[in-house]
């Protein structure tokens, strides 16, 4: 049984559930003693690759009613279902910088996932943190920052689980890149562990998290899914997790070692051949012969009954039917996040929002949805016509495509405005199209995914982080032709924009990310000037690859050298100056800052209390408020994401700002508001690993509101003794 102090920490952090963590493991316990060991054995067992309705599934257990369980892909919806949405992608969410939105798109991807009776949505991503720009994965995750990973976390999984759908935090821990991702060994130190990687899945499980998936590399030379520092120590002891662990498929290595290490759930349950099956009857062996003890696998039994009672599974659940119509009205939030996490780059001369111009001409294969279909490619693994997702097992087919061409033409009509077309990515065939256009708009994309599907001798990861396609040649050459060119960048991350930069007639470059199948709407929302752009980067956008100090490995070892210094933190301390920094993002209004104010009596000294989901009570308690007041002085509505960073005292040896708040507020012309970030003790405290504890140092603190982490408005500072 768990102390009651969980149940607590469960009311605070999620009210959706239809229990609390201790009544859940009062009746799990109850059902525990009806299960004889082969039930048991099943609860823990997937059934093996393809021998259910779901990517991932466990055989019914009729002596407690328990179902055919079902485990379905993925992060932005249900892959392989034929009547849901593809939501958009999490690094698009992470750039509208939403609390809101990010909260809604949970619920509603539950809501479908309900709807097909699926139990468990594979997703959200904190894994990779994108410390590696060309990792095929960091799309599905929510940028490289781990606070703003947290954040997003904890929205999506309180969101989802609020419609009684289990989440599951993945990929647990240090999945940074695709080559090599299962045999690689991730060496890391214990500081740099809890301080950027761990960070976000704290989040995930203060958010009650009723699953939590291990990934395919190696921690330190021990696999991940048979790891007990990583399982055991960190997840379930230090954060207090009280769901379960299941492998990524076809992650586990052996009977015994996973079973004591902390594993709860394997899946498939084979291999991808249908063999090498480590649990079922070799399990029931290794208990029978007492290499794992029975209390384990009852704990196992015990975790995985728990989440199903916390999300109110056991009443009244949907059967499974993956072709359900579930799309419901939740195109709106598709839209929405689309649109707000559209970021504006650059804009010379006003030249957006467009003022219902003679002619368009619009230029890149990207222009127009896939002309062999929009979902013609397997998991969405190639990059022709419009870019709404990467590629890999975290996709979901489109239900339609709005495509930027058709979603323009359809805007244009209602102006009376000429479009010329040139949906090729060849640098002599756009002529006629941008002839005699008041502006060019040149589409340009960089894709990547998960490393079984190569697309363009892309094996996962990137290449590089230029433009596919040779776009930088194919805007070199639109730019020469017009003197009014706007580049749309739909990519899966950073891309280099030097090339692109230097071309004088460039006047403007929408980053327009990975908009889903909203892609087209979402754009001419912005460019139309129908909504003002308020997207920020969840990333740094650098002037050469070289500046962010990482890459894919190809050997057997990624040591993480760079230990906490990965992208933002690395530019500023190394004073290299980006392109575009982290939280950038132009507006069609203006706004102000004013009257910072820091008020809190915190003191030094490490953690203490009892444990809660997410670890330390009073990790999670506030200690300082600070406030700052947004004015838009602009002459449009629009919308500004205040961020808070924080430097610590010098003897604390952090980087030199660390994002630590945020707040997106929406303004008339004119109109003012105070925006208020609550720092928790966990935020202003650093990994202690002599002293194996969360401590606040010392000394004087820095704290800085501004409207990007370059872009620094207001400085307040409080002296902790």
């Amino acid at each position: 049984m768990r102390s009651p102090f969980f149940a607590a920490a469960f009311a605070t952090a999620s009210a959706a559930a239809t229990l609390d963590w201790a009544a859940a493991y009062e009746k799990a316990n109850a059902s525990l003693a009806k299960l004889s060991q082969n039930d048991k054995i099943s609860i823990v067992t997937g059934v093996g690759w393809n021998k259910g309705p779901c990517v991932g599934n466990t055989a019914p257990v009729s002596s407690i009613n328990y179902p055919q369980f079902c485990l379905q892909d993925g992060p932005l919806g249900i892959r392989f279902g034929s009547g849901n949405n593809a939501f958009v992608p999490g690094i698009q969410v992470a750039s509208t910088w939403d609390r809101a939105l990010m909260r809604e798109r949970g619920q509603f991807m539950a809501e479908e996932t309900k709807g097909c009776g699926i139990h468990v949505l594979l997703g959200p991503v904190a894994g990779p943190l994108g410390k590696n720009p060309a990792g095929g994965r960091n799309w599905e995750g929510f940028g490289a920052d781990p606070y703003l990973q947290g954040i997003a976390m904890a929205e999506t999984i309180e969101g989802m689980q609020s419609v009684g759908v289990q989440a599951n935090a993945k990929h647990y821990l240090l999945n940074e890149q695709e080559l090599n991702r299962e045999t690689i060994s991730s060496n890391i130190d214990d500081r740099t562990l809890h301080e950027l990687y761990l960070w976000p899945f704290a989040d995930a499980v203060h958010a009650n998290v009723a699953s939590v998936m291990c990934s395919y590399n190696k921690i330190n030379g021990t696999w991940a899914c048979e790891h007990p520092y990583a399982l055991n120590t960190l997840l379930k002891k230090e954060l207090g997790f009280q769901g379960y662990v299941m492998t990524d498929w076809n992650a586990q290595h052996s009977t015994v070692e996973s079973a004591t290490s902390g594993l709860d759930m394997t899946m498939p349950g084979t291999d991808f051949n249908g063999g090498s099956q480590y649990w079922g009857s070799k399990l029931t062996q290794a208990v029978s012969s007492g290499q794992v003890p029975q209390s384990r696998l009852d704990d196992m039994v015990r975790r995985i009954l728990a989440a199903w009672y916390l999300l109110g599974q056991d009443s009244g659940y949907p059967a499974i039917n993956l072709k359900a119509n579930v799309q419901g009205t939740h195109k709106t939030n598709i839209r929405a996040t689309a649109r707000d996490g559209i970021v504006l780059l650059k804009n010379e001369g006003n030249i957006l929002p467009l003022k219902k111009p003679k002619k368009l001409g619009l230029v890149g294969s990207a222009a127009v949805a896939n002309p062999q279909g929009i979902n013609s490619c397997t998991d969405q693994g190639c990059n022709t016509g419009a870019l709404g997702m990467g590629w890999g097992s975290g996709t979901a087919s489109y239900p339609y495509f709005s495509a930027p061409a058709d979603a323009i033409k359809a805007r244009a009509q209602t102006d009376g405005t000429q479009i010329g077309l040139s949906a090729s990515d060849s640098t002599s065939s756009f002529r006629s199209a941008v002839d005699g256009a008041d502006v060019a708009i040149v589409f340009i994309t960089s894709d990547s995914g998960e490393g079984y599907i190569t697309v363009e001798n892309h094996a996962g990861d990137r290449n590089n982080l230029d433009p596919w396609h040779n776009g930088n040649d194919l805007v070199k050459a639109v730019a020469a032709a017009s003197e009014n060119v706007i580049v749309v960048v739909h990519s899966v991350g950073p891309v280099i924009l030097e090339t692109i930069l230097a071309q004088p007639n460039v006047k403007a470059i929408v980053w327009a990310g990975l908009p889903s199948q909203e892609n087209g709407n979402a754009l001419v929302d912005v460019i139309y000037g129908d909504t003002s752009p308020s997207g920020k980067l969840p990333y740094t956008i650098a002037k050469s690859a070289a500046d962010y100090g990482t890459s894919s490995v190809r050997g057997a070892n990624d040591d993480f050298k760079e230990g906490l210094y990965v992208d933002y933190r690395r530019f500023d301390k190394e004073g290299i100056v980006p392109r575009y920094e982290f939280g950038f993002g132009l507006s069609y209004t203006n706004f102000t800052y004013s009257n910072i104010f820091v008020d809190g009596r915190p003191t030094a000294g490490p953690a203490t209390g009892d444990i809660i989901p997410g670890g330390n009570v009073d990790l999670w308690e506030t200690v300082i408020t600070v406030t700052a007041t947004i004015t838009n002085s602009g002459a449009v509505r629009g919308a500004e994401v205040a961020q808070l960073y924080i430097s610590y005292p010098e003897s604390a040896a952090t980087p030199p700002k660390q994002l630590r708040g945020f707040e997106k507020l929406t303004l008339e012309p004119g109109a003012e508001d105070i925006v208020a970030f609550d720092i928790k003790r966990r935020d202003i405290s650093i990994w202690d690993t002599a002293k194996q504890s969360w401590v606040v140092p010392s000394g004087v603190f820095n704290f800085t509101v501004g409207a990007s982490s370059r872009d620094i408005r207001l400085s307040g500072t409080l002296e902790v003794p």
